[in-house]
């Protein structure tokens, strides 16, 4: 079968993206300085047709709202969680090509031809300690398995063929890293930069696959054509815009890296990194370059946080099926970075499920810091709706489950230099049982039902009614002439009202 190399370009996505609004074409030339205010100006996407002295085309935040993501795999925004947890079930495997196929090595540029200060890479904060290559997505061969291991990362550039890389995060590539400085190895490593938002998704994902060019498969819903690097020992997706090609040196964690505007929306600290040597550069003839938002005060719309949302979301969801009888929703909110906020729905069956709930989320995922459980009738990803249950289904005293201890995420500024946090869990159910749920009906537009009375003393004659139940009978659209009806039997002493408010009709007394 002959490999469609267009289908998971990111250069289609962006058609597609443009034609949906979600993205505004920059036709004039701009200089990089300006690349990054541009962004910040503007909740949609923007593909720069001239960026730098070298008229580059250059794409930013192509995956900063959840529609963006949905829309890139063909779906409804409600759509993408069930989607990506029956994608991530299984894995297809990729389909090696050759060369002379791959639309990645239209372009080939070896040694001191390949210059990573060639391309449009632009210094995204005020701050940060270099231009930034952040839309990359690192393959490496893992020696425990065989197969490729996919990541996200940074890349500072340092020089023309070096690059500072951030591996001080937990990660596969950390440790694969970590066992080769050991024996005193090198990594070869390949960076794509312009990438579909379905193999972001793929690289951020917490997989146990063999061959985490699978899991990109299963997220694609078919195999990914990949093809092996010129200079390394390295498959990559040959549908890629760019691919850096070389090696993680045997160093160790011997560069300053840094500063960054990271993605809880603070600077990250200058830290000891591994360094990066380009060996080649291939790329399609008309190739998108690519940077990723992350960090400033607009989180919610960063590619990064947004990212990091659905596979948060997708993962918890995996360790509630274990805890609870019937998860209905959940949702990690972009605004706290993608990871922090936690809100589950659920359909609760028995009493300590909201409880189990909430321990079953503090395990799954350790950036985690706060989870909010909800019924069922609480539309998680409405701001709205959660704040009115934490408003009236909550009560500090009784209902908030605090944790310490946990290892937690060190550039969270409130952990103020420590390396375990607090977890707090918020309980917004309703209590269960048929007194208490009377407490939290909830108010809706009426609509008229059938009846089977004829006027509003029949209806009374046959028992307690709703004023509802009371305009049925007199088939009323209008409300006003039931109270006229009701005005004599008031003034006869004839109506009492139920402590539900149903209005019941008295005997009438002796004249």
């Amino acid at each position: 079968m002959t490999a469609d190399f267009n289908r998971f370009r990111l250069r289609s996505f962006l058609e597609t993206l443009v034609a949906q609004g979600e993205c505004l074409v920059h036709e004039a030339p701009i200089d990089l300085i300006d690349v990054a205010a541009r962004l910040e100006e503007v909740p949609q996407a923007v593909w720069f047709k001239a960026a730098g002295p070298e008229r580059a085309e250059l794409v930013g935040n192509a995956m900063g709202s959840r529609r963006r993501l949905a829309l890139a795999f063909g779906v409804d925004e409600p759509e993408l969680p069930r989607v990506l947890r029956e994608r991530g079930r299984i894995e297809i495997p990729p389909t090696e090509v050759s060369s002379a196929l791959a639309p990645v090595h239209q372009v080939v540029k070896l040694g001191a031809e390949a210059d990573l200060c060639a391309l449009p890479v632009n210094l995204q904060h005020e701050l940060d300690g270099a231009p930034y290559i952040s839309a990359s997505i690192d393959y490496a061969r893992d020696p425990s398995t065989g197969g490729t291991n996919l990541g996200c990362r940074r890349m500072m550039l340092r020089g023309r063929q070096a690059a500072g890389i951030d591996l001080n995060a937990p990660s596969d590539l950390r440790a694969i890293y970590q066992a080769a400085v050991k024996r005193g190895e090198k990594v070869e490593v390949a960076f794509a930069v312009g990438s579909h938002p379905i193999d972001f998704l793929a690289a951020t994902f917490s997989s146990r696959a063999s061959d985490e060019l699978g899991l990109m498969g299963a997220l694609r819903d078919c195999s990914v054509p990949v093809v092996k690097c010129k200079t390394i020992d390295v498959l990559v997706p040959a549908d890629a815009e760019y691919v850096l090609e070389g090696y993680l040196d045997s160093a160790g964690f011997s560069e300053a890296e840094g500063p960054y505007g990271e993605y809880l929306g603070y600077y990250g600290q200058i830290k000891r990194n591994p360094v990066f040597h380009l060996t080649a550069i291939t790329h399609r003839a008309d190739a998108v370059f690519q940077t990723v938002t992350i960090g400033g005060p607009a989180l919610a719309r960063t590619d990064t946080a947004q990212l990091v949302a659905a596979k948060t979301e997708s993962t918890i969801w995996v360790s509630l099926l274990q805890a609870v009888r019937e998860p209905v929703a959940v949702c990690c909110t972009a605004s706290c970075g993608g990871m922090y906020n936690v809100r589950v729905s659920l359909r609760q069956r028995y009493p300590g499920e909201a409880r189990n709930a909430i321990a079953a989320v503090f395990g799954s995922v350790a950036d985690i810091k706060h989870v909010f459980v909800v019924d069922e009738d609480i539309d998680v990803f409405d701001d709205g709706q959660i704040d009115w249950a934490l408003a009236t289904r909550f009560q500090a005293d009784k209902d908030i489950v605090i944790g310490e201890g946990f290892r937690a995420v060190p550039i969270d500024p409130s952990l103020e230099g420590k390396r375990v946090g607090a977890k707090a869990g918020f309980d917004c159910t309703k209590p269960l049982g048929p007194a208490a749920a009377a407490h939290y009906v909830i108010p809706t537009p009426p609509r008229l039902p059938a009846s089977a009375h004829a006027s509003v003393l029949d209806a009374l004659n046959a028992g307690p009614a709703s004023f509802l139940e009371l305009m049925a009978a007199a088939r009323s659209r209008d409300g006003r002439d039931v109270v006229r009806a009701l005005d004599p039997l008031y003034a006869a002493g004839r109506i009492a009202r139920e402590d539900d408010g149903r209005y019941r009709l008295l005997a009438a007394g002796p004249r």
